[in-house]
Formats: structure tokens, sequence, C-alpha cells
């Protein structure tokens, strides 16, 4: 069953490109409440946790690396499909794949550097929320 809320990141790049007003705009518009935000810094461990799913994978370690290399904005958002209706809105991983209007065409730098993470499920809402958020610093 679908739930309503999701989990976001507005990466390292997209908050060096002064993007992330911009982007949380967007997120707005497309009728998301932000239910907790923050801006933070991940470090090695919290991003080698967080993105323990690709600890096998060849990319991990630059994906690390990225991740660390700036401030994030982390954030929890709420709206009915809140997974489905924020993945449609970010986009595409590789922005040159992206549609038109969406956050990554418009934001990213690249399938790398791709401004904004989204939950992929309800579980990992969650899970990443969790990660990110005790239950006390959610609004509502």
């Amino acid at each position: 069953m679908a739930t309503n809320r999701t989990f976001t990141m507005i990466k390292p790049d997209a908050v060096e490109s002064n993007s992330t007003g911009k982007i949380i705009d967007m997120i707005i518009e497309a009728g998301f409440t932000i239910k907790a935000m923050k801006l933070t810094h991940l470090n090695q461990s919290e991003a080698e946790t967080f993105y323990a799913v690709h600890s096998e994978r060849p990319f991990f370690g630059e994906l690390v690396e990225y991740m660390t290399s700036g401030p994030i904005v982390a954030a929890v958002l709420e709206k009915d499909n809140a997974v489905a209706d924020f993945r449609k809105l970010i986009g595409a991983t590789d922005p040159a794949e992206a549609e038109d209007g969406t956050i990554r065409k418009l934001y990213a730098e690249s399938k790398a550097k791709n401004a904004v993470h989204g939950s992929d499920s309800d579980e990992n809402a969650e899970i990443e929320s969790n990660f990110h958020f005790s239950g006390r610093e959610m609004v509502g």
C-alpha cells in the first residue's frame, strides 16, 4: 500500500549551485508539504551507511566522496502517492534522459551529480527519513 510520505536530499552539486530554493519551490508547487527539513553535511561514515545498499557497486567510493563533498538539504515530504509522484517530479537519474520540466532536467549536472535524491519505495522512504530525522523533528 502506498504511503503519503517520501524522503529527499538536495545533493551537494545543487546546494553549491544555489539551486536549493528553486528546487524547494518546485516541490511545494507540485503539492508536497515539507514535514521536516535541515541543512547538514554528511561525514564519510554517514554516507557509507546511507548508501550501504550500493557498497558492492564500482561507483560506491565516488558516491560517498561526492555526497561528503558539501552540504545537503534533507527533507521529509508529504502528499498522496508521495514516492511515485516525487520520482516523476525529479525525473530520470541521467538528466539527459529526464523529461523536460523535471528537477534533474533543470538542475542536474550529470548522471553522477544529479541534484536530488528521491526514495524509490515506501519502505526506503521510511528508512531514509528515520536515518536523518527523529519522529519529534517531523511536523504532524
